[in-house]
């Protein structure tokens, strides 16, 4: 039976999300290790944390795959409390998959627009010429209010708590996008959108989502990515079944709410 290895991994990812297809300022791919390492251990998680390396190390995993990547900003020195150091103390690999995931049909906001129950779902703002959306919008199979929209958008994304503008009228159209799309709040009114789900909304969107009548619901950054970190650790299970993988238990959203 073929060895399994870092390469093998990274080029089916390539296939699923091309990694050429990032934005032009991210940072992605194999960022740390080699293509040629055997696998037989690999764990899943939104992010690389100091806890998700020794989570990995505690598995006998010689590779993890992140969305967010662990190395963005160029490194001018490295201390043993920093992820990139632990990473190479246990000579272990990262693969990153961050805004090519994001765009990628079956990447985050496929995941996110799974997650919400929309039906009929369709590209909401195209990127570049290999036909792909900056988010997506689709329909609820019923109509909520606002505040009963956002409380099923906490339910069934597990919510620790959200913030939410009231549109002032009934849900059924969504747009989404996973993550930091707030700018495409515009995009959504324009597309006829009753509601915009996203996160990392500032001040003055939130008093637009008010003006344009949008319900804007901000469920986080955590939740509205981590989604798609267990479709791919099943997706990448069913094409290794030799190899082990596994989404991280560790990780959880950093905010807590009152």
């Amino acid at each position: 039976m073929k060895t399994v290895t870092i390469g093998d991994i990274y080029d089916f990812l390539n296939v699923c999300a091309p990694f050429e297809t990032a934005m032009g300022f991210d940072n992605v791919g194999l960022l740390v290790g080699d293509r040629t390492v055997p696998v037989s251990t690999v764990l899943l998680a939104l992010d690389i944390t100091p806890g998700v390396v020794e989570e990995a190390a505690r598995m006998g995993a010689e590779l993890i795959i992140s969305h967010h990547p662990v190395i963005f900003e160029p490194l001018r020195r490295m201390t043993a409390n920093e992820v990139p150091y632990r990473l190479a103390h246990y000579g272990m690999n990262a693969i990153c998959a961050h805004t090519n995931l994001d765009l990628a049909p079956g990447g985050v906001n496929t995941c996110l627009a799974d997650a919400l129950g929309l039906q009929n779902v369709r590209g909401l703002k195209p990127y570049g010429k290999d036909g792909l959306w900056e988010g997506l919008i689709g329909e609820l199979p019923q109509k909520y209010s606002a505040g009963e929209f956002a409380a099923y958008v906490k339910e069934v994304l597990s919510c620790g708590g959200l913030k939410y503008v009231d549109g002032g009228k009934e849900v059924r159209l969504v747009a989404l996008c996973g993550g930091a799309g707030a700018d495409l709040l515009e995009d959504a009114k324009a597309a006829g959108a009753d509601a915009f789900v996203t996160a990392d909304t500032k001040h003055h969107q939130l008093l637009m989502a008010q003006n344009i009548e949008v319900t804007l619901v901000d469920a986080g950054h955590f939740n509205t990515e981590d989604v798609v970190i267990q479709p791919l650790t099943s997706n990448l299970q069913e094409q290794f079944p030799t190899v082990h993988f596994q989404k991280s238990t560790v990780l959880r959203d950093p905010a807590q709410y009152l």
